[in-house]
């Protein structure tokens, strides 16, 4: 098994894969992508994924980009015991449900407001981070009758989720108010295998 992460350390796109490599326990080694030359923009890094983003996932010659579409990859394929992705109708789609608000409202709300601090994006920062705290009110009804965001067990939605809730001080989006939200950042700190996702000290982490 040879498998490679090509990514960027500031990206939380890429270090949910990272996390999902390193918590079901593949080895792997990491390529960072050098996007503040234009490096993904690069005819060589086109070939892997047409649209220039990263994380690009190469496994064994199998080559795969979109961060949610590479979890349920490597769940589909290295998962034998369908821990982060249920076999069961229901448990299926209640994680995509997930994926789909970390593609959703996770991008646009929290993610989109550490753009502006972290990368200096023209974003409306009182839009994105409205946003975020529209979506942080669910997520902490959600998790005050569970451990994680599908059930008392970790899945993919909790991988998907993480990297850009855990960083959403630093594009000033306070989590004080959501004790259930923090609760829950710290049990997927405490799953074995975990790694953290590199901070910048910015906004309220400054």
């Amino acid at each position: 098994m040879s498998i490679t992460l090509h990514g960027f350390p500031l990206s939380g796109h890429s270090h949910r894969v990272q996390l999902a490599l390193s918590l079901m326990g593949l080895p792997h080694q990491v390529v960072q992508v050098d996007l503040k030359n234009g490096a993904h923009k690069s005819p060589e890094f086109l070939q892997l994924n047409p649209f220039g983003q990263v994380p690009v996932l190469d496994d064994g010659g199998t080559t795969l980009f979109d961060s949610n579409a590479i979890l349920v990859y490597l769940a589909t394929k290295y998962d034998a015991d369908h821990r982060w992705l249920p076999r069961d109708p229901k448990g299926q789609a209640d994680v995509q449900a997930w994926l789909s608000v970390a593609a959703g409202q996770i991008a646009f709300g929290p993610a989109a407001a550490r753009l502006i601090t972290v990368f200096g994006a023209r974003i409306n920062p009182e839009d994105v981070i409205g946003r975020a705290h529209g979506l942080l009110k669910v997520m902490d009804a959600q998790l005050a009758a569970r451990h994680f965001l599908v059930g008392n067990s970790a899945t993919l939605a909790d991988i998907a989720g993480y990297s850009y809730v855990s960083a959403a001080p630093e594009g000033n989006v306070d989590l004080a108010a959501y004790p259930n939200v923090r609760a829950w950042l710290a049990r997927v700190e405490a799953l074995p295998g975990f790694v953290p996702f590199q901070k910048t000290p910015v906004g309220l982490a400054a």
